[in-house]
């Protein structure tokens, strides 16, 4: 069981975050506003489109693959945009030094067999290391693809890119100093990624998409990006209450539930993705996101199951020695909400109320009478920001400071 009065003890707070989790997400503004302003000077800024590509392939791991969704998200059906995992996994050599290469070193990645002239592929990597996107980069140059690569400079893959005529992109990496002494992770091949990579990963994937026609983004939307997260950070920060916080609220009202993710759009969605990514990276805590209707049949033996109708916490004859807490669902429901006002005093996703008498799809009210029904609470945000990307940047920041703060008060 969550202690919740953790949360509004920075000090705790900051002994509990050994890989400075909280500081990345909150430089996570400065990071977009380099990795453009380091694209443009990599040539993306010279770049001369003939046209927009027939499909473009995003090939990554981890928060490579969300901004690749994220991607998909704002394109629409206009374009077509499809992440590309890994499909296989090979032990990775070791290098001179005789360290333990990550277990990502070994991935490997497939070229759909339909892919040609016709089509881009981007590759993104923190690392640049893989071998496997090197060996994918190659496939794409003899199908003829058009390739842009955003890996660390000096990197084997940024390296190769040259090798095959790519458009090499800087990847930003996280601005904080060297921890002098860092806590060893538990599976040091496995190591927690940095929560902030994400914006690092999407910045420049967005600035290509705006160039190259693929989303139709208004022309101030990228800048306008790293202000909002700003503005989230300080919200946000680990000196605010949690009665002014809302992602320590979030946090603390999450512990000791199964978290249900549920979303209503794409935009709504892809944070949705990225918030059960974070809560099982960053808090190690299940969750199960889905969007709108289809969540509705596929999670409602969960409603009438031992979750929904699991014991009461309140009931007076508990043992609360010998028993542990139950747990219980817990439905948090984001939705983008364009053209509603925002409330008094709002700056960032608000929290709707239940008596709320704003419009609601059925799906949402359905949503809304499945809890009702099986006394599980549900909680909604909603975004009205106009422009999809501010309300997918809201979002996430909210959902990601709340992964954080939710893991570092279970372990303070």
């Amino acid at each position: 069981m969550l202690d919740d009065t953790l949360l509004d003890d920075p000090a705790a707070l900051q002994r509990a975050d050994h890989d400075r989790a909280l500081l990345a997400l909150a430089g996570a503004g400065a990071r977009v506003r380099t990795a453009l302003r380091q694209a443009d000077a990599a040539g993306l800024d010279r770049l001369r489109p003939d046209g927009r590509p027939r499909a473009v392939l995003v090939a990554g791991h981890g928060s490579a693959l969300t901004a690749a969704e994220m991607l998909a998200a704002l394109a629409g059906t206009a374009s077509l945009v499809a992440p590309l995992p890994p499909t296989e996994a090979a032990a990775p050599r070791t290098d001179r030094s005789g360290a333990r290469p990550a277990f990502t070193a070994g991935l490997g990645w497939q070229l759909p067999g339909w892919a040609g002239p016709l089509d881009l592929l981007v590759i993104s990597s923190a690392d640049g290391g893989e071998q496997g996107l090197v060996s994918l980069a190659e496939q794409a140059y003899a199908r003829g693809c058009a390739i842009v690569v955003t890996a660390p400079a000096g990197s084997a893959l940024a390296e190769a890119a040259l090798q095959v005529r790519a458009l090499p992109l800087p990847f930003v990496a996280s601005m904080l100093p060297e921890d002098p002494s860092p806590v060893p992770p538990a599976e040091p091949d496995l190591p927690a990624e940095d929560p902030a990579a994400l914006w690092s990963h999407l910045a420049p994937m967005l600035a290509l998409a705006q160039k190259i026609g693929v989303t139709q983004l208004p022309y101030d939307a990228l800048p306008g990006v790293a202000d909002l997260l700003d503005a989230a950070a300080v919200r946000c920060r680990p000196d605010a209450a949690a009665y002014t916080n809302p992602a320590k609220g979030l946090a603390a009202r999450l512990a000791g539930t199964v978290p249900l993710l549920w979303a209503e759009g794409p935009i709504a969605g892809a944070a949705a993705v990225r918030f059960a990514a974070q809560l099982a990276d960053r808090a190690g805590r299940p969750a199960l996101a889905g969007p709108l209707p289809q969540v509705l049949t596929a999670h409602r033996g969960m409603f009438t199951g031992q979750l929904g109708a699991g014991a009461d916490p309140d009931d007076f004859f508990r043992d609360r020695v010998e028993e542990p807490d139950p747990l219980h669902l817990q439905v948090l429901l984001l939705r983008h909400t364009p053209g509603t006002a925002a409330q008094d005093g709002q700056d960032g996703p608000a929290e709707v109320p239940e008596e709320d008498a704003g419009p609601r799809s059925f799906g949402v009210t359905r949503a809304h009478r499945l809890a009702a029904a099986h006394d599980v609470r549900l909680t909604e945000y909603a975004s009205a920001r106009p422009d999809a990307l501010h309300a997918l940047a809201d979002l996430v920041a909210l959902t990601d400071f709340a992964a954080v703060y939710l893991g570092l008060a279970a372990q303070a």
